[in-house]
């Protein structure tokens, strides 16, 4: 299906390109949520007459969107989680437990914005991006901890998986406790 993209949309295209997309792509997405047009004749007539004013909005939501980036990019949002002694989470952290942190930091953001290159499932420091604006994106740092001392402890640097595992592995061996003093062991005592 040919259509008139309305808006820059990633790999399509700009606004005002007429392009070619699958059927299901154009008819569940890209026109329900006005980013398209059906490339008619009338359609074509229609842009064109109202192309001066998208090019205007677009370039106001930009300018908005650049300002809030502007703000947002390098924030830190620490998102507490349960997990394991070895730092695997139970679950994993979705789009939409980053908005709602994002939001309640006091920005405005779509679960929808969240660019996630991979499903995060374990503690630690993690890169997000944001996209405010199809021209815009704003990079964030996650930080997945079980608490609070944690997530500042991970801010400075510290591997808190590691130091559970040490801290583990130092009650179950005790040297002092592994002779008693006096007892060799060539000592009978019996």
């Amino acid at each position: 299906m040919q259509v008139i993209l309305l808006q820059r949309i990633g790999r399509l295209g700009q606004m005002g390109d007429i392009v070619n997309v699958k059927d299901g792509y154009a008819r569940n997405y890209l026109l329900p949520q006005k980013k398209a047009l059906r490339a008619t004749d009338d359609n074509k007539k229609v842009f064109e007459g109202r192309r001066a004013q998208l090019e205007a909005d677009n370039l106001a939501h930009k300018s908005e969107a650049e300002a809030v980036s502007a703000k947002l990019s390098g924030k830190s949002f620490v998102l507490i989680r349960a997990a394991g002694d070895t730092g695997q989470l139970y679950g994993s952290v979705s789009t939409r437990d980053i908005a709602a942190v994002i939001t309640e930091g006091g920005f405005t953001v779509d679960r929808n914005q969240i660019v996630l290159d991979k499903p995060i499932k374990a503690l630690g420091l993690t890169p997000a991006r944001v996209q405010l604006h199809p021209e815009v994106v704003a990079s964030i740092d996650l930080n997945i901890a079980r608490s609070q001392d944690e997530a500042d402890k991970q801010a400075r640097g510290e591997n808190v998986a590691v130091v559970k595992e040490e801290a583990l592995e130092l009650e179950t061996f005790n040297p002092d406790s592994a002779f008693e003093a006096g007892a060799g062991p060539d000592d009978e005592s019996a």
